[in-house]
């Protein structure tokens, strides 16, 4: 990160002149203040960034390994399943059945998902009617105007 360093101290006053330092001083002054708080602001904008995005990405590798993981487990409890199913019946018939089960799952989360995806296409807004009423005012406006102005 980088430091910030004071602004340099304003130059003695040169002989024969008067301890105000002149508006030109003045602006000088300023611009090197606010060029400094700016770049100031920008680094400090960078060391949060940069910080945010390692903290992020940690998490979002935690996160993958956790889901991996959990994939996993599930397909040993979907094993267990089929293997107790499998004591009553056929193998197969056991497979069938959580395949089954699985697929119909798998379409009702396809539908809700689909049917939210159009819910939200749907209230997509469209700015194009707010912002020809938006010009209509203003338009409006600068003819009151200048009729009023033209009536003085």
């Amino acid at each position: 990160m980088a430091q910030n360093q004071p602004p340099a101290p304003p130059p003695p006053p040169a002989p024969g002149r008067s301890p105000q330092p002149s508006l030109g001083e003045l602006v000088s002054r300023i611009s090197e203040n606010v060029s400094a708080l700016v770049r100031g602001e920008i680094a400090l904008a960078k060391a949060k960034a940069m910080r945010m995005a390692t903290s992020s990405g940690l998490g979002a590798g935690l996160l993958g390994g956790a889901a991996v993981l959990g994939l996993f487990a599930f397909g040993l409890l979907l094993t267990m399943v089929v293997q107790l199913l499998a004591l009553v019946m056929p193998l197969w018939a056991g497979c069938l059945i959580v395949a089954i089960i699985l697929l119909i799952i798998a379409a009702v989360l396809a539908y809700v998902g689909l049917q939210k995806l159009k819910a939200a296409k749907a209230d997509n807004p469209d700015p194009r009617p707010n912002l020809k009423q938006s010009v209509e005012t203003v338009r409006t406006a600068v003819v009151a105007g200048l009729e009023r102005g033209n009536a003085q």
